[in-house]
């Protein structure tokens, strides 16, 4: 369960991502200064208000992503090709990079970089609204919902896992059939370590007609890397994990 507090910090790591998209949505019917100012203003009110930090380290998503070679089931994000940009979409990131000194990222995403950041600075409070960060132990604040939380490191792994079982339609990720929030939640919760979860998942995947290719396909999408080019493997074998 996550646990809902009030926390500060010295520095936060951004998801920055998430700003272009609301700002500029918001921003549809006015000109760039007024988004410009609309996305300082409310960037600048998180960090130094709401998690009232000293400093920060922010990213934004580049062009190239390894996920796209990972990805043979389907196509990573293949789902978002119609998906529309919001006006200013160019020129909000362009204020990100250079008014705010966000990082954009090379072959990886916003949230590995983030991933990666926190890694380094356990004690910083992750900036995101993004489910997938959620598996990083730590201290987490969501502006969307101006909700501060923490996650331990059993239940980062816990969220990893079932996303392993549910997939993410947001991402093109197709996980195991019929097996949503709730019935992951049902096979994972009382799983207090990896081994036990891993074990739960593969057992799942095989009786879903699943192989073990697609599981370690599936596990290197949704994993987010603690380390530069950092590919996730199961942590344990998997026929010792099953008993099968």
């Amino acid at each position: 369960m996550l646990k809902t507090l009030r926390m500060t910090s010295s520095k936060v790591i951004v998801d920055a991502d998430v700003f272009v998209y609301r700002i500029g949505f918001a921003s549809e019917d006015v000109d760039e200064k007024i988004a410009r100012a609309r996305l300082v203003e409310w960037f600048t009110d998180i960090v130094y208000i709401n998690c009232k930090a000293d400093d920060y380290k922010a990213y934004i998503t580049g062009k190239s992503n390894y996920r796209n070679e990972v990805a043979v089931t389907v196509p990573y994000k293949g789902n978002r090709k119609d998906m529309k940009k919001p006006k200013h979409y160019d020129y909000l990131r362009d204020v990100l990079v250079k008014r705010l000194g966000a990082e954009m990222t090379d072959g990886i995403e916003a949230d590995d970089a983030v991933a990666i950041a926190s890694a380094q600075d356990p004690s910083a409070i992750i900036v995101h609204v993004d489910k997938d960060l959620d598996q990083l132990p730590g201290k987490h604040y969501n502006p969307n919902k101006d909700l501060h939380y923490e996650v331990s490191e059993i239940e980062g792994l816990r969220n990893f896992y079932k996303q392993m079982l549910i997939g993410d339609r947001t991402d093109n990720i197709e996980g195991v059939p019929k097996i949503g929030p709730v019935k992951a939640g049902k096979w994972l919760n009382d799983k207090q370590t990896e081994q036990e979860m891993l074990s739960q998942v593969w057992e799942l995947y095989q009786e879903a007609g699943m192989s073990q290719e697609r599981l370690i396909e599936n596990g290197q999408l949704l994993w987010l890397q603690r380390t530069p080019g950092q590919m996730w493997l199961p942590p344990f074998p998997l026929q010792a994990a099953t008993g099968k």
